[in-house]
């Protein structure tokens, strides 16, 4: 059937900020869609509050609100554009969920909008887990014996009847947030208690446990004709117990004989067709490794972070086509590469995906995993054999490893790393391997961790093969066979006690260089050329290098804490300019979740390790004019100098002026050079030199790694036992990694990002932070144009701009953050020479696109070429202001205060001409209930009571009960604010908690004095306790005087007639 012509205008819903859980994946199916409706002739209207991604670019449809995702904002754009339709399979659970909000509260009814793609009651026979049970029995398909509770005693009673163990699954709820497994009836209830209050319906499903299953997944696509496909199999290598998002994964499915994988394929194309699911659609399986009785665990009616996953394995486009099959097109008549989309993906090699964790953030939190999914991020890779297609994904994780090998177990008694493999963990690959390293039976490993055998015993092979590597040292054929496998450089030196180089070294005067093989839907039965690589060691190459001009532009990889989508989008800018200005533009990058390894964003795309090695390999056989290292963040800048000693020519800021940002002394000389001042400070290389120099700069001072992004190990000390502690726990010191020991002035933040070229510098925006320093630049709350500085500071941070891009020698793009005390003393906190995180956000805001200008200034374009002659333009007259969105309750254990470590996940957008309604927008977007009544619980330390005093007396004013701990309380009394006083936490009282568990507590403001880090303190127990029952809580009183001019302009407050 052709398209449909009856409809003119479809609006797409985003999936707003990047929280643990969905993340950048639905950026890609966005964009995709997006892109595939123009392609058909329609116009698109695009609601999406996220800054950092490519879907919100203007270009992307034609018409972009950046509003807050709320039945309340998309109600007012429905009523305003009046589209014909709505797809709401494209983001993720959050667009799902609003679709549904909105044809339930008869909006689209009202606005004459038609629910495009799979129907609404499919989609709640999919999602409600009672109707999925009846739809499935009606199948006759196995469902999972299993109970609705909407209370606690309702759990209770469900649990008993089931048996022990249960797993819960709090119904609409993303990354499966709130759930877990219960053994017995108290676990049952802890976990029972947030789930009830984290389903939107109040509804949680209470089921028999499968832990220990084998978990596989296909992801299907069907149309209105019902022509149905699996497009690929998936198989967990962690069995049912561990979120999907979390285990390590392979495609196609490794262990499932042919009656299983028939059986299964079977199922899920009968459950598409009985759910008239058009469009792509995954569907979860648990498999009983002893039988072929298997379950079915659930059905995603949409796009997910599987279907990004799967078109990358596959090269088919899974969003695009559910985009035009959704505005009526037939597989049939939708023409991918090689194939029309009707037929079905063959793979001839392995994927894999491993997830990357952000515990090395969260050094307190517990690395165990579970039903409610922790991950970030996720790197894929592509090889010939489970163990080479395994090796490339672990070392492109940047964890510090480059095999499946990890230090921190060598020492670990055997019995130790037995108890540590029962639970899931974000490495319990190594531990595994480390067991296997001993000569420990596989079969004892999976009787433990329910891990198949045939995993282990590819495991096992790459262990067997370390020890023909250490005993042939030098061996070619030993060194070829490695490669094969999928051994590293640099584990290959050290098992021969060598260095990298040398290995390098030998393999090219030796020709040792892998070939390269498409990614093809179709495991090459077709004539066609896909430009989607993986590298491989056997005979036949299948790149075909083009005699052109050619730039190499480095990803970002993995999505994590400090580093996420926002590089992306920069990566994605600069390969559609080099494009545009006559290059080849190829990219290298190993994320399957990101717009840029959708190989249609560039020429050319190798899904590969970002390694020196690997990306040498690459170079080695396309031989470019230049490769840019300034778009990658840290990861990117992190392998420039490895290249260039290769005798790689890194265009744009090179490896010298690198150095001379990165590197403190050189840093400090050219501020010296240039009389910028900038915090006293001093790189120390051992703990005793820290002591000595924080005594001479005096208390605070800020302690951090020298290299560093997202803040990590970033602490504020106020006196020598803190920094003696901090420098033998928090970071490894010594020669090769100094610490910076920094006076701590506490001041305004403001933040520029430039542009360049050499002789000129232009300047798009200055952003103000509205926290103070102390917490990192990523967490706060940023504002452009600046709010309360003055024209002479700003001049003086244009000035310092300017000077450090010339002096520094920076081509292309730089990030300086400042600092301003309360004489308006402007001081340089750092210089970062490449693309930020703010990157996105300001180009959106001020209608530059940085990182476009960036890139032709790398490609010799200069400024004033490019029409920019200003230093700084004129600002906007609207106000625009990107909020932090934080993952905490996903992650238990770790303390939510705000300080210099970053811990956001994403980012949400408010813009408006009042500031106070875009801080309220950018608030909301944020997932922040903005409440304007109830209870504030306060508990602040002595330093802070006399800031906070006026803050508490506002609250009073607008109408807010007031709930304090004793110290706090007694001083609000004392001042004359009514409080109800509670007892504190450590005098054993429970008062306080319970007032946050009942759930009339709004908001709760705590903070700390600079010392008190203790993970047992009364304070660490409120924020984990409001963190849990999904309380807003605010660490820094900066951010609450912000909500404060938001609520006095949003509340109408009441007074008696003859009041004031």
């Amino acid at each position: 059937m052709p398209k449909r012509t009856d409809i003119k205008k479809i609006l797409v819903i985003g999936s707003g900020p990047i929280v643990i859980g969905q993340a950048a994946e639905f950026d890609y199916a966005g964009t995709q869609a997006c892109l595939a409706l123009k392609e058909e002739g329609y116009e698109v209207v695009l609601v999406n509050s996220n800054p950092a991604t490519i879907m919100t670019d203007t270009q992307t449809a034609d018409k972009v609100y950046m509003e807050p995702l709320t039945l309340e904002y998309l109600g007012k754009i429905l009523r305003y554009e009046r589209p014909d339709a709505i797809i709401p399979g494209i983001g993720g659970q959050t667009g799902l969920n609003l679709a549904m909000q909105l044809a339930k509260k008869g909006v689209l009814d009202e606005c004459h909008v038609e629910l495009l793609g799979t129907p609404r009651r499919s989609i709640e026979r999919a999602e409600d887990r009672e109707l999925f049970k009846e739809l499935c029995e009606e199948l006759g398909e196995p469902v999972l014996p299993s109970l609705i509770a909407t209370s606690m005693e309702e759990g209770v009673a469900a649990a008993e009847k089931i048996g022990y163990p249960v797993v819960l699954r709090p119904a609409f709820t993303l990354g499966g947030t709130g759930g877990g497994f219960a053994d017995n009836e108290e676990e049952l209830r802890e976990i029972l208690k947030n789930a009830l209050v984290l389903s939107p319906v109040g509804q949680v499903l209470v089921e028999k446990s499968i832990k220990g299953f084998k978990e596989i997944e296909f992801e299907v696509m069907r149309d209105e004709n019902d022509t149905a496909i699996t497009v690929c199999s998936m198989e967990n290598v962690d069995p049912v117990g561990i979120h999907t998002g979390d285990s390590i994964v392979v495609a196609p499915a490794q262990t499932l004989t042919k009656k299983e994988f028939d059986m299964l394929r079977d199922s899920a194309l009968k459950i598409i067709r009985a759910l008239k699911i058009a469009g792509g659609c995954n569907v979860q399986f648990a498999l009983d490794p002893e039988s072929f009785d298997y379950y079915l665990i659930e059905v995603n009616p949409r796009v997910s972070r599987s279907s990004a996953l799967a078109s990358k394995a596959s090269g088919y486009p899974i969003a695009r086509v559910t985009a035009k099959v959704a505005v009526g097109l037939h597989l049939d008549e939708i023409r991918l590469a090689n194939t029309p989309a009707c037929f079905e993906p063959a793979i001839d090699y392995v994927v894999t995906k491993v997830a990357r964790f952000p515990f090395d953030k969260f050094a307190g939190a517990s690395n165990k995993l579970s039903t409610q999914m922790k991950a970030t991020g996720e790197v894929m890779s592509a090889g010939r054999t489970i163990e080479e297609s395994l090796l490339k994904a672990v070392r492109s994780l940047e964890t510090g490893v480059c095999h499946v090998h990890s230090a921190k177990f060598d020492k670990t008694p055997t019995a130790e790393l037995y108890a540590y493999i029962k639970d899931g963990r974000d490495d319990r690959l190594f531990a595994v391997c480390e067991l296997l390293r001993r000569g420990e039976r596989a079969e004892s490993i999976s009787a433990v961790t329910k891990i198949d055998m045939l995993f282990l015993d590819k495991f096992r092979n790459i262990v067997e093969y370390e020890k023909v590597v250490a005993e042939n040292k030098g061996e070619l054929s030993v060194l070829r066979q490695a490669k094969k496998i999928g051994f590293s450089d640099k584990f290959i030196a050290k098992l021969w006690k060598t260095e990298e180089s040398e290995i390098y070294g030998m393999r090219k005067k030796n020709g040792i260089f892998p070939v390269y093989k498409m990614i093809d839907s179709c495991s090459g039965e077709f004539v066609g050329y896909v430009p989607y690589l993986y590298s491989t060691y056997e005979e036949e190459n299948e790149s075909a290098v083009e005699n052109r001009k050619k730039i190499v532009v480095l990803g970002s990889g993995p999505i994590r804490i400090g580093q996420g989508v926002e590089f992306d989008y920069s990566t994605v800018h600069a390969v559609k300019t080099i494009k545009e200005n006559g290059y080849e533009a190829i990219i290298i990058n190993n994320n399957p979740e990101t717009v840029s390894t959708d190989y249609t964003t560039s020429d050319k795309l190798y899904f590969e390790p970002l390694t020196v090695e690997d990306v040498m390999n690459v170079l080695e056989l396309e031989k470019p004019d230049g490769v840019i290292v300034s778009l990658g963040g840290q990861t990117a800048i992190n392998l420039a100098a490895g290249l260039a000693e290769k005798g790689v020519k890194i265009i744009g800021t090179d490896v010298d002026a690198i150095e001379k940002a990165e590197n403190r002394d050189a840093f400090e000389r050219i501020m010296n050079e240039l009389g910028i001042p900038e915090p006293k400070g001093r790189a120390v290389t051992n703990i005793e030199d820290g002591v000595r120099a924080a005594k001479e700069i005096g208390y605070p001072v800020l302690v951090r790694p020298s290299y560093v992004l997202g803040g990590r190990a970033m602490q504020i000390v106020g006196n020598e036992d803190s920094l003696r502690y901090y420098l033998e726990n928090a970071v490894k010191i010594d020669e090769k990694q100094p610490v910076l020991v920094d006076k701590y002035i506490v001041g305004k933040e403001l933040e520029v990002d430039a542009v360049c070229d050499g002789k000129d510098v232009f300047v798009p925006g200055i952003m103000e932070l509205v926290e103070k320093t102390g917490i990192h630049s990523g967490d706060s709350i940023s504002v452009y144009p600046t709010f309360s500085v003055s024209q002479k500071v700003k001049d003086t941070i244009l000035d310092y701009t300017v000077k450090l891009g010339l002096g520094i020698g920076i081509v292309g793009l730089y990030n300086i953050q400042f600092i301003v005390d309360k004489d308006e003393n402007v001081f340089v906190i750092e210089v970062n020479p490449r693309s930020s995180r703010t990157v996105p956000f300001l180009s959106k805001a001020t209608g530059y696109n940085l990182a476009d200008i960036g890139t032709l200034v790398i490609l010799g374009k200069s400024l004033k070429e490019q029409g920019f002659d200003k230093i700084y333009p004129e600002e906007k007259t609207r106000w625009y202001v990107k909020a932090p969105a934080f993952s905490f309750s996903k992650i238990s254990g770790l303390d939510a205060y705000l300080s210099p470590e970053m811990k956001s996940t994403g980012e949400a957008i408010g813009y408006d001409k009042k500031l106070t309604r875009a801080l309220y927008k950018a608030l909301q977007a944020s997932g922040m209930n903005v409440a304007n009544y109830g209870t504030i619980l306060v508990t602040v330390c002595d330093g802070d009571k006399e800031e906070a005093l006026p803050l508490v007396r506002r609250f009073y004013n607008l109408g807010f009960n007031i709930e304090a701990t004793e110290g706090t309380a007694k001083f609000l009394k004392q001042n004359g604010i009514r409080t109800r006083i509670k007892g504190k936490l450590s005098d054993g009282k429970s008062d306080i908690l319970e007032s946050i568990r009942k759930g009339y507590v709004n908001y709760v403001i705590n903070t700390r004095d600079v010392d008190s880090v203790s993970q047992q303190s009364d304070g660490y127990l409120i924020r984990r306790c409001a963190v849990e029952n999904n309380v807003t809580m605010f660490t820094a009183l900066d951010t609450v005087r912000v909500l404060l001019d938001v609520l006095e302009e949003i509340t109408i407050t009441i007074s008696t007639i003859d009041g004031e």
